[in-house]
């Protein structure tokens, strides 16, 4: 299952990074980590990086912007943000969300060169990330309460609908009044001075902190009771970085990797993720073609040896003749040889009488024959003379020639060479 590796860069001053594996539901797939970029990069090559970085260096706005988008809405937002800029456009990156219905654009500002020094660090240590978002934008939008985050002496604070905003201001109660959370008893003592609108009423609010943090602040916010509507305090055991990776593959955050800093693809992420499969994909190839490769060497050797030797048994079949198609020159000659002579049909129909006339003559058995140029060659044994004088009309009368060559007498009977031929065939002696 691909997994994201949730990495949180230190606050100036700060020296170690945490970070955390979340799977794709957001839970953790592993515990919260800290420590240097170089340990954090071994977990980077099989996840896809998101980065969260201080919100103390990073501005974020919602200005109404005109209509439209891509490069002329981008030139439009340093003239509506040019009461909170104090450094040189040129010298700021800007990042654009998505269009509020209310009409609102969500903005992150940053120096230019903050931002590569981030990246080149991260680059440094082996780690591309994909999103790099400020920490505080990934706070919890809550309909129905003001989420409140208190970390080392800085309160973010995020209304229902509204982008979160930070205060660094002790003691606490002098941020949350400057945030307006909560009134300010100077300006209840003096009537003619207007409240803020939020202000007015109360409000609901919902505090996340760690441990140690709220034991900074347990006495004042318990002091301040009265002054909220409501009050709740969630603990974060386990830190900030569990909590903030909850809503992260559902948040409205501005990714700050826009522009110039926009990653050409995500393909690196893949890459890393695959590249072993890839690896053994490319081994069993090369096994492959080499398997292949030897089979194609043997196969030609073979058809060397075969071609030798055919060229052996054609010169042996047919001398003398040059050797150009073996296969059709020896189906011609065996044409040839065929439509020259009788056939095998002759031999057959010779062997067919004998048999026949054989039986007719008691006592007699062929002991051997052979058959050549169009003749039967065969030793006989009979009981007499008479017996063979016997056999040698009836082949005649089975339309074949048979003379009696020799004969000798052998115990009680004799045996003699006889030379078989069809009719029409010339005798050879």
């Amino acid at each position: 299952m691909p997994t994201t590796l949730l990495l949180r860069l230190p606050a100036p001053g700060s020296l170690d990074t945490e970070w955390l594996t979340i799977d794709e539901a957001g839970v953790p797939a592993t515990a919260r980590q800290r420590g240097p970029l170089t340990l954090a990069a071994a977990v980077a090559r099989s996840s896809r990086v998101v980065v969260i970085a201080p919100a103390t260096q990073i501005l974020l706005a919602e200005p109404d912007l005109p209509p439209g988008g891509g490069v002329k809405l981008a030139r439009a937002v340093p003239f509506a943000l040019e009461d909170q800029l104090t450094e040189d456009v040129d010298q700021l990156v800007f990042a654009l969300g998505r269009r509020r219905a209310g009409g609102g654009t969500p903005v992150a500002v940053v120096s230019r060169t903050v931002l590569k020094g981030w990246l080149t660090d991260l680059t440094t240590a082996g780690i591309e990330p994909v999103a790099v978002y400020a920490d505080m934008s990934l706070l919890p939008d809550n309909p129905g309460q003001t989420v409140l985050w208190y970390e080392r002496g800085r309160l973010s604070v995020r209304r229902p609908g509204r982008l979160p905003f930070a205060v660094e201001l002790a003691p606490v109660t002098e941020a949350l009044i400057v945030a307006g959370v909560i009134a300010d008893p100077l300006a209840d003592a003096a009537p003619e001075a207007p409240m803020p609108p939020e202000v007015t009423t109360p409000e609901h609010a919902l505090l996340y902190a760690t441990r140690e943090d709220w034991a900074d602040i347990q006495a004042e916010f318990e002091a301040l009771g009265d002054r909220f509507a409501s009050l709740k305090i969630q603990l974060l055991p386990d830190g900030p970085l569990p909590w903030l990776a909850r809503d992260l593959f559902n948040t409205d955050a501005v990714n700050l990797l826009q522009g110039d800093f926009t990653p050409a693809t995500d393909h690196t992420v893949r890459w890393r993720r695959w590249r072993t499969v890839a690896a053994l994909a490319v081994v069993l190839l090369a096994v492959h073609v080499a398997a292949e490769a030897i089979q194609l060497r043997q196969a030609k050797r073979d058809n060397v040896l075969l071609d030798t030797q055919m060229a052996q048994v054609f010169a042996a079949a047919m001398p003398g003749e040059p050797l150009q198609d073996a296969r059709r020159q020896m189906q011609a000659r065996l044409d040839r040889i065929r439509h020259s002579g009788p056939g095998p049909q002759t031999f057959l129909r010779m062997l067919q009488a004998l048999g026949a006339t054989v039986a007719s003559v008691p006592h007699t058995t062929v002991d051997s024959l052979s058959y050549h140029e169009e003749a039967l060659d065969m030793k006989v044994t009979a009981p007499s003379l008479a017996a063979l004088s016997q056999l040698s009309q009836l082949l005649v009368k089975q339309g074949m020639s048979a003379d009696i060559q020799s004969s000798t007498p052998v115990g009680e009977g004799v045996e003699a060479h006889m030379q078989v031929r069809g009719a029409g065939a010339k005798s050879h002696r």
